[in-house]
């Protein structure tokens, strides 16, 4: 076990909730060494149906963001399921739930009640709109929320969108951090809280740069137009002669001078400064990386410290030098990729995450288990 594998260990975790946001911030608690047992209803998490399938026809999904954690099935809507439940919260440490408000309550099983049985509980609600205000229950995915936190980036062709679920990534990261913090709190405090969580809200972190020009200005720059999406010769996004992309992020006066030496233009450098959007400077740089493959950009401006880099693919991230010998994307023998917690504890990347285990996730009775946590 790696030392950040044991950062939790002794920390019992019960996971309630579905889809992506809950099960990821459960995934870190248990990449941390938590032990994590996720509650099923009878009919299953839905997220066992979407996506690719593995080649054991289980739902890629699924078994990548419950990878390390066992599941159980509790119908918390009949009294035998509900008192099993209630029996496993006596030692829990932590429960994560994404029901709307009001619907663990009307279980029987609220932060209220619950805080009775444990006053140690940390209760933590992540859902898409949070406990309170006039949107709490209405129903919304990723995309919603995104846009409602006013950070959908520009649709691709044919209304392509990203595959990376922002709100849904942050609102997991958020909450495993708030969870972690609850802890030391608890084991100064002696007491558990409830922590309210809203995808949505999680969103407006990640924009503390455009909030921060909001409030200077007035307004945020549009698109194209502002110092980071696209205004600036000097971040900006060029294609090359093949076909290709690449990323050019000089924002310091340093990496400017050291691309322009680079690229033969010293008369560029004492344009940085001009006002945005620079589309005349935009337009020549676009000319010169259009006249270069994009191995020859890679010889030109690779070893220039100027901050230039390619645009990959997926797949040729996960292939590359850096992320190979850093160790934490862990592919399988059957072929699975683990992107693992991204983080080194004295040089130790965290070891791969064990398959989910399986205990009975489809059937209709609860089983009555006993279980023991150290206190935290």
């Amino acid at each position: 076990m790696s030392r950040l594998n044991g950062f939790l260990r002794g920390v019992r975790v019960l996971d309630l909730t579905r889809h992506l946001p809950g099960p990821l911030a459960a995934l870190l608690l248990a990449d941390m060494g938590a032990e994590v047992l996720k509650i099923e209803a009878p009919e299953g998490d839905g997220m066992r149906d979407m996506g690719p399938r593995r080649a054991d026809g289980r739902s890629a999904y699924f078994t990548s963001v419950n990878a390390g954690k066992t599941t159980r099935t509790i119908d918390l809507k009949h009294p035998e399921g509900r008192a099993a439940f209630l029996d496993l919260v006596k030692t829990t440490d932590v429960l994560i739930e994404s029901f709307r408000p009001d619907v663990m309550a009307r279980l029987g099983v609220g932060y209220d009640g619950l805080q009775e049985i444990n006053p140690r509980l940390i209760y933590c609600s992540l859902n898409g709109f949070g406990c309170t205000g006039p949107m709490a229950a209405r129903a919304a995915h990723d995309l919603n929320y995104v846009s409602l936190a006013g950070a959908l980036p520009p649709v691709g062709p044919g209304g392509s969108l990203t595959d990376t679920p922002l709100a849904d990534c942050a609102g997991g990261l958020f909450a495993a951090l708030a969870i972690v913090g609850a802890l030391h709190g608890r084991a100064r405090a002696g007491r558990g809280c409830h922590l309210d969580l809203a995808l949505v809200d999680a969103v407006m972190p990640l924009q503390i740069l455009p909030l921060a020009a909001l409030g200077a200005a007035g307004a945020a720059a549009p698109p194209g137009e502002g110092l980071l999406n696209g205004g600036a010769a000097c971040y900006h996004v060029y294609e090359t002669s093949d076909g290709r992309r690449v990323t050019l992020a000089a924002l310091e006066a340093k990496f400017w001078r050291a691309f322009c030496a680079a690229a033969g233009r010293p008369d560029w450098e004492a344009q940085q400064g001009e006002p945005l959007p620079q589309r005349t400077l935009i337009a020549e740089l676009t000319s010169m990386f259009r006249q270069l493959t994009l191995e020859e950009c890679e010889r030109r401006f690779g070893p220039a410290d100027c901050c230039f880099a390619p645009v990959l693919e997926l797949a040729q991230a996960v292939e590359s030098a850096h992320v190979r010998s850093r160790g934490l994307v862990h592919r399988a023998a059957d072929g699975e990729l683990q992107p693992l917690f991204p983080a080194l504890v004295d040089g130790e990347p965290p070891r791969p995450r064990p398959t989910l285990r399986e205990h009975d996730p489809r059937a209709r009775k609860s089983q009555g288990t006993n279980h023991k946590s150290q206190r935290t």
